[in-house]
C-alpha cells in the first residue's frame, strides 16, 4: 500500500466502509465520516503491529478472540476524556432535587445508580462524593453503591486505581480535596478508600441486551451518544427507560439531545429526563 511521506498509512474507502459497518453493527459507533481521524490515530498502531494496511489490521481484529485488539481500536477512535465535576449543573440538580426525592421515597434506604460509560472514574467518584456530602451522618444507613461500566477494560483498570494528576482535579473544591483525596508521594492524588468502596466496575457494551435484576433510580450516560446515529441513540434511550424505576432520572451530556417525540422519558431541563 502506498504511504505518504509522513509515514501515515492510508485508509481506502472500501476499508473505511467495512470498518464502519462492523463497528456500527457491534458497538453503535458511526465512523463513516471519520476517515482522517482514523488514519491519524491508528497509523502508529499499525506500524507497531508490523502491518502495512488497514485491511491487515481488520483481519487482526477479527481473529483476536481475546477482544484486546478491538478494545484498543475503540480506545483510539473515541475520546476517553472526563474530569471531576463535569457539567456541574447535574450535581447541583442531584443535590437539590434527585437526592431529596429519593431519600423521601426509598424506605429500604437503597439507591440504585448507574454511571454508563464511566471513563477513568471521574463521574462515579464525583457522584459518590456528592452523595456522601448530601447524606452526611445519615449515610451509614444507606446503600448507595454506584455501578460504573465502560467498554474499555484498560480504562476501567485506571478507574479502579483512582489516581489522578493534580491538573485533573482542578475543579474539585479545596474542601473536597481535603476530605476525599490523599496526596501521593509522586504528587498525584488518589480518591480515598471510603469513596472508592462506593463504586463497583463492570465491562459492558451498551449495544448488548441489558440484564439487570433491579431497575435504577438514576442513570448517567453523558457524552457517549454523540458517537451514535439517531436510530441507535433512540434504541439506547428506550433500553435505559426500560431499566429505570418510575420517577427515576436519566442524565445525558449537554452537547447531546433526545428526540422528545421518540422517547417515553419526560423532559425536565437541558440534559435531564425523568420516567
Amino acid at each position: 500500500m502506498e504511504k505518504p511521506s509522513s509515514g501515515m498509512i492510508l485508509l481506502t474507502d472500501q476499508e473505511l466502509k467495512e470498518m464502519s459497518d462492523f463497528v456500527e453493527k457491534n458497538y453503535g459507533i458511526v465512523l463513516i465520516k471519520k476517515k482522517t481521524l482514523i488514519q491519524g490515530r491508528l497509523s502508529h498502531t499499525l506500524r507497531e503491529r508490523g502491518l502495512s494496511s488497514f485491511r491487515e489490521y481488520m483481519d487482526l481484529i477479527y481473529k483476536d478472540k481475546s477482544g484486546v485488539e478491538i478494545t484498543n481500536f475503540l480506545n483510539k477512535i473515541t475520546t476517553n476524556h472526563s474530569y471531576f465535576m463535569r457539567e456541574e449543573e447535574h450535581f447541583r440538580f442531584l443535590r437539590e432535587t434527585v437526592l431529596p426525592y429519593l431519600e423521601a421515597n426509598r424506605p429500604n434506604k437503597v439507591l440504585r445508580i448507574w454511571s454508563a460509560a464511566c471513563s477513568a472514574g471521574q463521574e462515579p467518584f464525583t457522584l459518590a462524593m456528592a452523595i456522601d456530602e448530601y447524606f452526611g451522618s445519615r449515610k451509614a444507613a444507606w446503600d448507595t453503591t454506584i455501578l460504573a461500566t465502560d467498554l474499555s477494560a484498560q480504562i476501567l483498570e485506571r478507574a479502579k486505581r483512582a489516581v489522578y494528576p493534580e491538573g485533573e482535579i482542578k475543579d474539585v473544591s479545596a474542601a473536597w480535596r481535603t476530605k476525599y483525596f490523599k496526596k501521593l508521594p509522586d504528587g498525584n492524588y488518589q480518591v480515598c478508600d471510603k469513596i472508592r468502596k462506593e463504586v463497583i466496575y463492570r465491562k459492558m457494551n451498551l449495544m448488548d441486551p441489558f440484564q439487570f435484576k433491579h431497575p435504577f433510580d438514576l442513570i448517567l450516560c453523558r457524552n457517549v451518544m454523540i458517537y451514535f446515529d439517531m436510530d441507535t441513540k433512540e434504541d439506547l434511550v428506550e433500553k435505559f427507560y426500560n431499566v429505570t424505576v418510575p420517577g427515576g432520572y436519566l442524565f445525558i451530556g449537554h452537547s447531546e439531545g433526545i428526540n422528545r417525540n421518540a422517547t417515553r422519558f419526560q423532559y425536565v431541563q437541558p440534559a435531564i429526563y425523568r420516567k
